[in-house]
This record gives structure tokens, C-alpha cells and sequence, in this order.
């Protein structure tokens, strides 16, 4: 048997055998040199190169996009009682529809009391408006005759005035005095009325003027001297424009009341006593009858005297008696006796019968004037307290109809019909009002105004409610495409799209968190799946880019060192530590730009040994301490940073 040197020389003689030796003695001494044994590279990924779809994964329920929630109409604080109520789950159809089926019956007793009340007092009510009408309307032809019969009043002391003074000497007084002709001579007929004022119709016709609320209704008259007349029924506001015209009208001829006299102009009436200054009236044929009984006596006067000279010329002869001197003589006297009463009579009437019945005519036109004014303002007072009457009545009237009518529409919602078809849900009572004091939806039980009794959904839109977190809310836009996986269905993908995302965080849980800001987004589910019910968990994924052709790796393979991406390269037994330049990410992938091809492997972990180094430095010399570099944590979310 050959000893072990002789083993070992008879090897070695072979050329090819010590070439082989000297390898694997090399292979070894790389291996078990100190620092240079195997790293645990642990789990690997092969970066791969394709579409990547840029998510953002979140959990929500499905809802109906048109719950078709019922809830308590009744008013009340103390709430109603459910009396009937159909089970929890009932399919509602179109046949319930077209028969009207009752879902849900409230408890109207106390609403019928309280209408029967109403119905009371709206009748009350009725017979007051009525009456209030009917008074308005006697109250204005009250007015119009009142105020026709000062007018007719008015204008036959006119022309009492002008019979007795004539017309030229009257109107010529009555401009002067500024007691404008017209008004007082106008006549009001009830068929020269156009339109009797109705404000109870609301409505305006013609010859009613409705002026913020107040009514002014036109008499049109024949008159020479105005045609038109006005008579303010209902209207304190016309009233008052009508003395603000009153007090600046002099020249122009007045409005209807505003005759008056100026009490400082005073009239002298002597100027008058003369025929010449007089018109056709009784005092120029008084004055003339007195003028001619003056001549006739003066004539009869003269007559006399002559008589009685040729008398005694005849007595001095002797030709006649003395009693037929003596009766000449008496008969002369007479007539001095008639001249003087003649001219007694003329100066009486011209100095005190003349203007006491002048003055005495003008003074019964000047109070028929007054007396029409007052008459008018009393109208205008009168209709005022008619019209104020009448619109309280109306008021009321409006109020208590409208009452009425809230009590009938109440009684009528304490009948919940079917109006949609759909499955009848219970409401949740999530009104955060009354959670504490409302009781569970069922026959017997209690419900308030506002409060959701039944929910309806439309099984037909249905649509998933998420919350998303604020350092995402920015990358979702309306529009974008979502995929939905329902937890009991997970192989059943749906598709879908965001149709609403909110503007402002949600309250709701605010108070748990106040930090935490969660925005409500809407998604609807695309087309209509009769497996999907209101209430079941999903996971959506809302694609909000989409990249065409990269290369990826999962993110936990990417790791931040002093703002830098680093990434380890299993190459066989080593390990390379490597910068990377990446892009957009999901939850799962991680964009690689730069510093990484398809196909090579990557750890999905950092190696032992090798945290914290900079790449490359396994193959420098070990340096000093006090000159390594401090390990720093690694954390995968840091990854992205600068990418939201």
C-alpha cells in the first residue's frame, strides 16, 4: 500500500490534476478569507418591465346612489306613534305603486282634533272677511253720496250767489276771494262712477288706482269748469299730497276740498250797488226797481208842482176855490212825500239790504265749500278705517287658510304610500339629535319630525362611499377609473368611476381624531349587479395614472439613506449596493428611472451587514471607526417621499 507522500508526489506528476489543484485551493481562499463569507440575502424580486397602473387602495360599503329615505313629516315635538308598518325586507313592486299600498300608518287622531278646531275658526274667520267686504262697499257708495250731496250743496249756493249778485260781479268776487269755481259746482253720480273699488279681488281695473295698498277711486263728472273729479276714498297718502297742493295752489284751480277763502281780503260791496257794476241778477233788478220808483216819483213830483203853480195862478184870479188850491196843494206833497220815500228805499238797499244779502249769499257758498271739504275727509277717514278692517280680515283670513291646509297636508303624510319599488329597510335613527331618546322602527313606537322611518334604495345605481386620506385626496379627480371587489364576492371584479369627491373633511369621527383628515369620495359601480346588496364591504382601487412601459419593483425593495434611493443587487453569492433614480408608485410597485434594468434581482430586504454603507464601499479597506458612517433606519414609507 503506497504511504501518503507518495500518493501526493504521483498526483501531482499530472499537469492537469495540479491545475485543478490550484483552483480550488484559490476558490477557497477567497471564500474563508476573514470579512468575505456569504451574506444572507434573504428574500428576492427580478425587476420586471410592463404597464403599471399608479392606485390608491381603500375599504368602503356599498349604498345606494338614491336611498329613497321616507322620514317623519309630522310636525310636533312630542312625536307620533307608528301604528302600522309593513316587515322589514318587503319587496315593493309596480303593482304596489299603481294600488298605492300603505307601508307605514302614523297616528292622526290628534291632527283631526286640531282640524275640526280649525275648521271652527276658519269659519269665523269667513263670515268677518265677508262682512268686512260688504262694509267697505256701503262704506264707498256711503262716501259717494255723502260727498255727491255736499258737492250739490255747494254748487246751488253757487248759483244762489250768482242768482242774486249776477255772474260777472260773483265770479269776479270769487277770483278775488281765490274760491276757485268748479269743485263746488261738480255733481257725483253713482253712474258716473267707472269702477267700484274691490281690494278684497286684489286686482286693479280701471278707474281704480291701488297705491301701496290703498285704493282711490275716479268719479268722472260734467262740469264747464273742470271735467274731471277726483274723490279719495281709501288713500291718507293722496290726502296729504292733496293739502300739500292745497297750500301752494293760488292761480290754477284747486283740487276736490281745497276751497277756501284768504281771510285777509276783505270785500266791499258799496262798489257793487251800481247796475253797471251788477250782472243779470235780483239785486240789479232790485237796485233798478228802486231807481225807477225814485223817477217815477220825482216825475210825478214835477208833475205836481206844475199842477199846483197853475192852480194858484188860477186862484189868484179867482178862477178856482181854495179847496181845489188846497187839494193841489196836498196832492204836491204826496209826491215830495214819494220822491224821499223813493230815494229812502234806493239808499236802504244800496248801504244795508244790498250787502247783507250779498254778504249772506256769500257766506252760505263759502260754508257749503267748507262743509264739502269736511265731507271728503271724512270719506277719505272712513274708507281708511274700511280699508285697514278689510285687509286685517283678509290677513287673518290668509293666516288661518293657511293653517288649515298645513293641518290637511300633516293628516295626509301620516300616510306613507309606496312611491318607488325597492326593498324596505328600517331607518338606522342616525340623526345625531335624538340617537340617545329614539327607539327601534316597529309598530308602537315613537317618531319624530325629520326622523328616517323607511330607507328604499334603487337597487338599480348603486355606489361605494370611501374617505380618503388627505395626502391623497390632491391625486383623485372626477372621472377616473376604479376597480371594486366586494368582500364576499372576491372573485367577482367590478368596474367603476369617481363621480363626486369632496371639498371639505369629513366630520364625522373628527372628534376621535382631530388630526386625521378624511375626505368623502362617491364612487359609482358601472352597470347593474343583482347580486350586490346596500351594506357590503369593498375594497376599490382608483387608478389615477397609468404607466405604459417601466421597469418596477416592489417598494419595500427601495431603501432611503441620506437622500438617497438605494436598492440591493443579488449577483450570484454578492450583493451590490446600488442608487437608483424612481418615479411614481402604488401600494405594491415603485417606478425605476434610472440605475436598474429588467431581469435583475433585487432584495426585498437590506442584507446583514450592509445597512447604512454607501454603495461600493464593500470593496474599499476597512476604515477607522471614528470615520464609519452612523447606520440609519431604514423606512420604506420615506421611499416616496417628494413623489405625493
Amino acid at each position: 500500500m503506497p504511504t501518503k507522500s507518495g500518493f501526493l508526489s504521483s498526483f501531482l506528476k499530472r499537469p492537469w490534476r495540479l491545475a485543478a489543484v490550484v483552483v480550488v485551493l484559490l476558490t477557497l481562499g477567497y471564500f474563508l478569507k476573514p470579512g468575505s463569507k456569504a451574506k444572507d440575502v434573504g428574500a428576492t424580486f427580478v425587476a420586471r418591465k410592463g404597464p403599471l397602473d399608479i392606485t390608491v387602495l381603500e375599504g368602503g360599503s356599498v349604498e345606494s346612489e338614491e336611498k329613497g329615505e321616507i322620514k317623519c313629516e309630522v310636525k310636533g315635538g312630542q312625536g307620533v306613534k307608528i301604528l302600522k308598518i309593513v316587515e322589514e325586507g318587503y319587496q315593493v313592486t309596480e303593482e304596489d305603486m299603481r294600488t298605492n299600498k300603505v307601508l307605514a300608518e302614523l297616528d292622526s287622531a290628534d291632527l283631526r282634533n286640531k282640524i275640526t278646531q280649525q275648521e271652527i275658526t276658519f269659519g269665523s274667520t269667513v263670515a268677518s272677511l265677508t262682512d268686512a267686504q260688504e262694509g267697505f262697499d256701503i262704506q264707498l257708495n256711503q262716501n259717494l253720496s255723502d260727498v255727491k250731496a255736499a258737492e250739490q250743496k255747494a254748487a246751488f249756493a253757487r248759483m244762489d250767489f250768482e242768482k242774486y249778485m249776477g255772474d260777472q260781479a260773483a265770479n269776479q268776487i270769487i277770483a278775488q276771494l281765490r274760491l276757485l269755481a268748479g269743485p263746488s259746482e261738480r255733481t257725483v253720480s253713482a253712474t258716473n262712477v267707472t269702477e267700484k273699488a274691490t281690494p278684497a279681488a286684489g286686482t286693479t281695473t280701471s278707474g281704480e288706482t291701488h297705491s301701496q295698498g290703498l285704493t282711490t277711486v275716479t268719479s268722472k263728472t260734467n262740469s264747464p269748469a273742470s271735467p274731471d273729479n277726483s274723490i279719495a276714498t281709501a288713500s291718507p297718502a293722496v290726502a296729504a299730497a292733496n293739502a300739500n297742493q292745497k297750500a301752494s295752489s293760488t292761480t290754477a284751480e284747486t283740487a276736490p276740498g281745497q276751497e277756501t277763502a284768504d281771510p285777509e281780503t276783505v270785500i266791499d260791496f258799496s262798489k257793487y250797488a251800481d247796475i253797471a257794476q251788477l250782472g243779470d241778477g235780483e239785486a240789479k233788478q232790485k237796485l233798478r226797481e228802486l231807481q225807477d220808483a225814485v223817477q217815477i216819483a220825482q216825475k210825478e213830483l214835477q208833475q205836481g208842482q206844475s199842477t199846483l203853480d197853475g192852480t194858484k195862478r188860477l186862484f189868484d184870479k179867482d178862477f178856482v176855490t181854495k179847496i181845489e188850491l188846497e187839494k193841489d196843494q196836498l196832492a204836491y206833497d204826496n209826491c215830495v212825500l214819494k220822491v224821499k220815500k223813493a230815494e229812502t228805499a234806493l239808499n236802504l238797499f244800496s248801504k244795508y239790504e244790498f250787502r247783507k244779502s250779498a254778504e249772506e249769499a256769500l257766506s252760505k257758498y263759502t260754508e257749503s265749500l267748507r262743509e264739502l271739504d269736511r265731507t271728503r275727509k271724512g270719506a277719505v277717514s272712513k274708507m281708511a278705517q274700511a280699508d285697514a278692517k278689510l285687509k286685517s280680515a283678509q290677513a287673518r283670513h290668509s293666516v288661518e287658510e293657511r293653517q288649515l291646509k298645513e293641518l290637511t297636508d300633516q293628516l295626509d303624510k301620516c300616510v306613507i304610500k309606496a312611491q318607488r319599488p325597492g326593498l324596505v329597510v328600517y331607518g338606522s335613527g342616525g340623526d345625531v339629535r335624538y340617537w340617545r331618546d329614539e327607539e327601534q322602527i316597529r309598530e308602537g313606537a315613537t317618531v319624530r319630525e325629520g326622523q328616517t322611518i323607511l330607507t328604499i334604495p334603487d337597487m338599480r345605481k348603486m355606489c361605494i362611499k370611501v374617505k380618503i386620506h388627505e395626502t391623497y385626496i390632491k391625486r383623485i379627480a372626477k372621472g377616473q377609473k376604479v376597480h371594486i371587489t366586494a368582500d364576499a364576492f372576491p372573485d367577482r371584479e367590478m368596474e367603476g368611476e369617481v363621480s363626486q369627491v369632496g371639498v371639505l373633511p369629513d366630520s364625522e369621527g373628527s372628534w376621535l381624531n382631530p388630526d386625521m383628515k378624511l375626505y368623502r369620495t362617491t364612487i359609482t359601480i358601472s352597470g347593474r349587479q343583482d347580486w350586490l346588496r346596500p351594506g357590503m364591504n369593498t375594497k376599490v382601487q382608483i387608478i389615477v395614472n397609468q404607466l405604459a412601459d417601466v421597469v418596477h419593483v416592489p417598494v419595500q425593495a427601495i431603501s432611503p439613506h441620506e437622500g438617497k434611493k438605494l436598492c440591493y443587487v443579488a449577483a450570484g453569492p454578492k450583493v451590490e449596493q446600488r442608487e437608483v433614480e424612481v418615479g411614481d408608485f402604488n401600494d405594491e410597485f415603485i417606478e425605476i428611472k434610472k440605475g436598474l434594468k429588467e431581469g435583475e434581482r433585487v432584495c426585498l430586504r437590506s442584507p446583514s451587514g450592509l445597512e447604512g454603507k454607501e454603495p461600493g464601499s464593500e470593496e474599499k479597506k476597512t476604515t477607522p471607526a471614528k470615520d464609519k458612517p452612523k447606520p440609519e433606519k431604514q423606512v420604506v414609507a420615506a421611499t416616496a417621499e417628494g413623489q405625493h
